[in-house]
Order: C-alpha cells, then structure tokens, then sequence
C-alpha cells in the first residue's frame, strides 16, 4: 500500500495534465520539417522525449522552491502539490529533479550528436531555465518574467529545436510558426497566475499577474488568443502556405468560449479553465499540423 501511495505522489508532482503542452511545439515542429521534406523520425522522438523531460523538471522545481519560499500554502487554490500536501520530502524531490536531468542528459547526448553545438547550448539553457523560473538567486518566476520564459522556451525554442535537429537550418518561418505555439502555452500560465494574484502577492511571488492586476492580466489573455489566431493568416498570405494552414481557425468557436469564461471566473472556478486552455493549445497544434502536412 506505500508503495501505491509513493508512485501516486510522484504521478502528482509529474502533473500529467501539463504534459500535452509540452508535445504540442514537438508536433508543429516535426509537421514543419515533414511539409519541407525533412522529416526524421529518430530525432523527433528524441526531441518529444526532451521536452517532456524538461516539463518534468519544470514541475518538480516548481512544487519544490514555491514550497521553500512560501508560496504553497494551505491557501492555495490550485490542484494539490506534493511539497506543501506533505507527500514527498523535499530530499525525495531533490532526488528526482537529479534524475530528470540526467535522463534529459542522455537525451541530449543523442540531439548534440544529430544537430551539433548549437542544440548543446539550447539544451543547457533550457535545463537552467527549467529550475531557475521558482530556483536559484533570481527566479524569474517570482519577478514577472514567467510568461516570457514560456513564450520563448516553450514556443519558439522548443518548436525551432525540433525543426532543426531534422532539418539541420532555420528560417523566419519556423518562429512564426512557432509563436501561436508558445501564446497559447502562455496563456495556460496566465490562468494559473490570475487565479493565484491573493497567494502569490501575499508570499512575494511577483508574477505579471501580480505586477499588472487581474483586469490587464484577462486581457493579456485575449491578446494571446489574437496572436494565435492571426498567425495562420500570415503565414497563408506572406509565406504562401497553402490555404490548409487556416485549420487552426476551426478550434476558434473554443477559444471563444475560454474567453468568455476567463471574464466570468474567479478563485477555484479557474482550474477548469486552466485544463481548458491546455486543451486549446493541444488541439490548435494539431490543426496547424495537420495544416502544414496538408
């Protein structure tokens, strides 16, 4: 019986509903490089595995420092951490951030092979990056920086990455398509720090919510809704892509619906929309999939 109870404290701490954010760039990317004719399987499976590794060992440092800091209290109003719940120790966490990385590791010892030093220092920033957002001296998590740590390593590096350990090059057109990728994973972040703004400004965690106020962080929500929906656009008309890359669009009647319910929503009611959002992300990456491959 304690062991079930251990392999479902760590099922927790991994946070399964968090990981289709982190395959959605893998499968954008990997479409990209099928449309360009470069597709290559082991490299992208290599590169699903890196992301999620790293989502892992984002997940882990997170319940691990908001913990040491305070920011996980009784009060907290989102899904159970195993940190704050008492259902791992903080040397059980440590252990398994160790062994996150080193999995990531061997990961990268295959990816360095494939697309050379340049896919090194990505994946080294990417590690620091992973446990510097709650960790370290200045965690950006904790001083606004968040949601520009998502957009960039969550979007654009982890869909540019993917393309280029098949492709070996990149263009202007892989970030653009890169960027409705990471909007969307932001704005999961965005409902989670507007649902935490009481929590976190009480413990000092100064997310964007915290520093711009529930009304502007609702509206940089929409705003990201925008960027995401007007990018199929631009690559329809300015890389003459073919008309199949508005697939995205299909998804649009939800991502209404998901803005209509961040205006009506307060506290708990939010988690909801958290896993809505994240559900959002997942199918928009797969219309713009299947748009490219088309």
């Amino acid at each position: 019986m304690a062991s079930n109870n251990l392999w479902s404290a760590w099922l927790l701490a991994v946070r399964p509903k968090t990981l289709p954010a982190a395959i959605s760039p893998v499968l954008v990317g990997t479409a990209m490089a099928w449309s360009d004719g470069l597709f290559s399987l082991l490299p992208a499976l290599a590169a699903a595995a890196g992301a999620l590794l790293l989502q892992i060992l984002s997940n882990f440092a997170n319940d691990y420092f908001d913990f040491a800091k305070g920011a996980d209290t009784s009060e907290r109003l989102g899904p159970t951490r195993v940190m704050a719940a008492g259902l791992l120790s903080p040397r059980a966490m440590r252990r398994g951030m160790v062994l996150v990385v080193a999995l990531a590791a061997l990961d990268g010892v295959y990816l360095v092979r494939v697309g050379g030093w340049p896919i090194l220092a990505v994946g080294l920033a990417s590690l620091v990056a992973a446990v510097l957002y709650t960790g370290g001296p200045f965690p950006f998590g904790y001083h606004g920086l968040g949601d520009l740590f998502v957009f960039v390593f969550f979007g654009l590096v982890a869909v540019a990455g993917t393309y280029f350990v098949q492709a070996g090059a990149l263009s202007a057109e892989v970030l653009v398509v890169a960027a409705p990728v990471g909007a969307l994973i932001t704005a999961i972040l965005v409902v989670n720090n507007l649902r935490d703004i009481a929590t976190d400004a009480r413990a000092g965690k100064r997310t964007l919510a915290v520093l711009i106020g529930a009304r502007n962080t609702r509206l940089q929500y929409v705003i990201l809704l925008v960027l995401a929906y007007t990018v199929p656009f631009a690559l329809w008309l300015g890389f003459e892509r073919g008309a199949a890359v508005l697939l995205p669009l299909l998804s649009l009647p939800l991502a209404a619906k998901r803005a209509r319910t961040l205006y009506r929503s307060t506290g708990t009611a939010l988690n909801a929309l958290l896993a809505a959002t994240a559900q959002l992300s997942l199918i928009y990456s797969l219309l713009l999939s299947l748009g490219l491959l088309l």
